[in-house]
């Protein structure tokens, strides 16, 4: 029916549009996490205490010198997992709705792909 074509079409072009924003939510994710990573993780770094530390006599120096941001990190990174799931899952249904070999569903991926990237 007109009807259900025209609602397919346009769930796909939904899906096509969040797949692009999910995308660009991973990229920005991506940029959050590498903002959060430490300086340098080199051992030297790991091991000389800051300035005005109390020394080494404060406890094990690559612990106390190990950087507060790392749990920050490793949430950003299960986010990027997340967010990539969600894509995969995305990208794979539109893939399969393409398959169709339907022209208006396949036009309706193209466009919301496209209206995605602009958005």
């Amino acid at each position: 029916s007109p009807a259900g074509m025209v609602l397919s079409v346009l769930v796909i072009l939904l899906l096509s549009v969040l797949y692009e924003a999910v995308k660009m939510g991973k990229a920005v994710l991506l940029r959050r996490a590498l903002l959060a990573l430490p300086r340098s993780l080199s051992q030297e770094a790991l091991t000389e205490p800051q300035e005005g530390d109390g020394g080494p006599a404060q406890g094990s120096p690559s612990l106390m010198a190990f950087p507060t941001s790392f749990p920050r990190w490793f949430w950003f990174h299960v986010g990027q997992t997340l967010f990539h799931v969600v894509q995969v899952v995305l990208g794979y249904m539109v893939m399969l709705a393409v398959m169709s070999y339907n022209a208006w569903i396949f036009l309706g991926a193209i466009a919301g792909s496209t209206l995605g990237y602009f958005v």
